[in-house]
């Protein structure tokens, strides 16, 4: 199979770098196209990139010119790290002009003929785009990727959902100080700090979980009618969002139960398959001081779910602690992943 021309726009920020990282030697895409902001372009992206990740930029990226973010790329398929207000017109207007958006960004999460996709929870959702694609009379389309807190989160609770059903949660997170970008929060507010507020990221946990959690219907997605009390928090760690939950249930469930409806948790063979899959979607630790960013966020190369801690809860029913890597799962390899997925299931 020949590999097909990608693009990674906002490709010099903290986000974009990761798609850089992860497209390396990719089997199924080859990177012809990286773009940056006005300063940068026409640059080598090697000088125009300030490289934050450990190891080494890749050579093929190093010499790359930095490109204007406008369609017309010699790309068919767009992974888009670029904020969300900049999202809001360029977005769909590469989907017009016939490029497969992937987004990372928030500004059409929300949209009713947009999938917001885990491969691994909502896979079928994914065939919202033939329908976009008729509705908006585009010939390309976007896709897009959820909060980075909520992508653990949700992981976590869809074989709960399946096996005890959800009737509330209750959520509080912890989350790494690369989330909010490069260069982020001032190190004079986050050292030795706790910030008990993230702009529009409690919002964004509740409404975008219960898409996911949803199911299409006749072309259109039921949320979940779920209620969930998210409150966020940004902590003094580089990388990895630790998420806190509580649940009731349908009926109660003992750990022990919950621990092996974790376990057994395997999405579909297509999904297995798609090469940023992990071999496991859910680790399930047994030690009382796991999971821990440290030493479990790269768990199936930053891709697992890692969960912990799972006990019966006073006042609800149970409650775990759940760990995902930020930017790996949570944005460019989540994002990277669901690619994968359209291409699979022959939707671009």
């Amino acid at each position: 199979m020949s590999k097909r021309k990608v693009a990674v726009l906002g490709a010099t920020g903290a986000v974009g770098q990761r798609f850089v990282q992860l497209l390396h030697n990719h089997p199924w895409f080859e990177v012809t196209a990286l773009t940056g902001s006005d300063r940068t372009i026409g640059q080598p992206y090697g000088e125009g990139c300030r490289w934050l990740l450990p190891g080494d930029m890749p050579d093929w990226a190093r010499t790359m010119r930095v490109s204007e973010t406008a369609p017309g790329l010699d790309a068919e398929i767009v992974f888009s790290a670029i904020s969300a207000d900049l999202a809001r017109d360029i977005e769909p207007a590469f989907a017009a002009a016939g490029h497969h958006v992937f987004s990372n960004a928030s500004a059409y999460r929300m949209a009713a003929d947009v999938p917001l996709l885990i491969p691994e929870v909502n896979a079928d959702h994914a065939a919202l785009l033939t329908a976009q694609r008729r509705t908006r009379n585009w010939s390309g389309s976007i896709a897009t990727n959820c909060n980075c807190t909520a992508t653990g989160f949700t992981v976590s609770l869809k074989p709960l959902q399946a096996a005890f059903g959800l009737r509330r949660i209750f959520a509080v997170s912890m989350q790494a100080a690369s989330g909010a970008g490069y260069p982020g929060v001032p190190a004079m507010d986050l050292v030795d700090n706790v910030i008990p507020y993230i702009s529009g990221e409690e919002e964004k946990m509740e409404r975008e979980t219960c898409k996911m959690l949803g199911t299409l219907q006749a072309g259109n997605i039921e949320p979940a009618l779920l209620p969930i009390s998210a409150h966020t928090n940004r902590v003094p760690v580089l990388d990895g969002h630790t998420v806190c939950v509580t649940v009731e249930f349908d009926a109660p469930a003992t750990p022990a139960a919950i621990v092996a409806a974790l376990q057994a948790f395997k999405p579909s063979a297509l999904v297995a398959g798609l090469p940023s899959s992990p071999a496991r979607t859910i680790e399930v630790r047994s030690e009382q001081n796991r999971p821990q960013p440290r030493l479990d966020r790269d768990a199936g190369g930053g891709m697992t779910t890692v969960i912990g801690r799972v006990r019966t809860d006073s006042v609800l029913h149970a409650r775990y602690v759940v760990l995902s890597h930020n930017t790996i799962k949570g944005a460019a390899g989540g994002s990277l992943q669901n690619a994968e997925l359209c291409q699979a299931m022959g939707l671009i």
